[in-house]
Order: C-alpha cells, then sequence, then structure tokens
C-alpha cells in the first residue's frame, strides 16, 4: 500500500497545513472511483487517506486537534465500510478537512467535485 512506509517521524516534519493537503489530496484522487465499477479503488483511497490521518493523529501533541482529527477520520472509516460510495458525504467531509488550516481553507474554491 502507498504510505506504508511513511514513518510518524518523517510525517511530523510537515507542518499541519501540508499534512492537510496531503491527506486532502488523497480525497481528490478518490474523487475519481466514486462510480460502483471502481469501489475497489474507492476503499484502496480511503485506506490511503486513513493511513495519513492516523500519522496526523499520531504526530500531534494538541489535544483539540487530535480530537477534530479523531472524528474526521470516523465520517472517512464510514465512507469506507459503506455498501456504496457516498459523493456528497465525501464531498462534504473533503470540504471539512480543508477547513482545519488557513492554508488548505485557500484550496476550497478550487477543489470541484462534480462528476
Amino acid at each position: 500500500m502507498q504510505h506504508s512506509a511513511l514513518t510518524a517521524e518523517r510525517w511530523a516534519r510537515f507542518t499541519f497545513a501540508q499534512q492537510i493537503l496531503s491527506i486532502a489530496a488523497e480525497m481528490l484522487r478518490a474523487n475519481s472511483a466514486l462510480i460502483p465499477e471502481r469501489r475497489a479503488a474507492l476503499c484502496n483511497g480511503y485506506e490511503r487517506v486513513l493511513r495519513l490521518v492516523d500519522l496526523s493523529i499520531e504526530c500531534t501533541d494538541r489535544r483539540g486537534r487530535r480530537r477534530e482529527l479523531l472524528l474526521w477520520r470516523d465520517v472517512v472509516a464510514q465512507l469506507y465500510i459503506a455498501s456504496a460510495a457516498n459523493p456528497e458525504v465525501h464531498a462534504a467531509a473533503l470540504r471539512a478537512l480543508l477547513y482545519f488550516t488557513p492554508e488548505s481553507a485557500k484550496q476550497i474554491p478550487f477543489v470541484t467535485l462534480s462528476r
């Protein structure tokens, strides 16, 4: 799996905004698999997202940040185990993620999830 060799030590070298933008990039990649025929690719995308979020949770020492990441992670975990893709929840989760930092929030106008 992609990112499997990425260590928490290496991930911690990125700023929190860079971490969020990297997670968002994986969510955008998964967007292309929001059709029934690509369910396996969607699950793989969510696995990569969950891996990166877990690293961010592991690397943070801020309690509030950890709590928000854990709540957001639960949404992605629900998308992962769902029997079918949910493009609306996927899009809402991506938007919510981008609001985590001022730097990542600047990307919201450029993110379109229409298929």
